[in-house]
């Protein structure tokens, strides 16, 4: 082999990688399904051991959005807008809540033709805020999973006063969605600065 060759490969190589990372940008990139054995249905009590859980960024996150959450920049990151762009009642704007240290965030509400959204979509919190996801009993059976598995309500659950809370310590994007709607659009994300 020429060196030729050799640099022909480490261009096809590069271009294969940039087209990749722009159909990934383009929110183009394909849904992965995750699912977990042993899940718990959440509870009408709030789950005990959730508030103790620490948070850990998810994978999605780049270096520079993590800077960016870190330094209380406000601009939303591209992996929530892209994450969220086929979430209906997704604007593009985030909830700013990085005053509270308590933050509720409505299951099942109005969006993506039905009861199928959570309100709001994109949410942005401080360290050590505490998530209380609260379902509002309609649109069905739902749930609250992470992308990267960090927080997880369990078993799809539906009624009113089912909850579930989750304790975030670390800064970042986390991304979430419901297991049997998150083909309809119903997804969030929270952003930790």
């Amino acid at each position: 082999m020429t060196n030729t060759d050799d640099l022909d490969r480490r261009r096809f190589i590069a271009s294969i990688g940039t087209v990749v990372a722009g159909a990934s940008i383009a929110g183009c990139a394909a849904l992965g399904t995750t699912s977990s054995g042993g899940e718990q249905s959440p509870s009408a009590e709030t789950e005990a051991d959730a508030s103790t859980e620490t948070a850990a960024p998810t994978e999605t996150a780049t270096a520079a959005e993590t800077e960016a959450a870190a330094s209380g920049s406000g601009d939303v990151p591209s992996s929530v807008s892209s994450y969220l762009s086929d979430t209906s009642n997704f604007d593009g704007s985030v909830t700013d809540a990085t005053d509270q240290d308590f933050v509720t965030v409505d299951v099942g509400a109005s969006g993506n033709n039905g009861n199928f959204a959570y309100a709001p979509a994109a949410i942005e919190i401080s360290t050590g805020t505490t998530v209380q996801w609260e379902w509002t009993g309609k649109g069905a059976a739902h749930n609250v999973v992470a992308e990267d598995e960090t927080f997880n309500s369990g078993s799809s659950a539906s009624g009113t006063g089912v909850k579930f809370e989750y304790t975030f310590e670390e800064t970042g994007v986390y991304n979430y969605y419901c297991t049997p709607h998150k083909a309809l659009g119903m997804k969030g994300s929270v952003i930790v600065r």
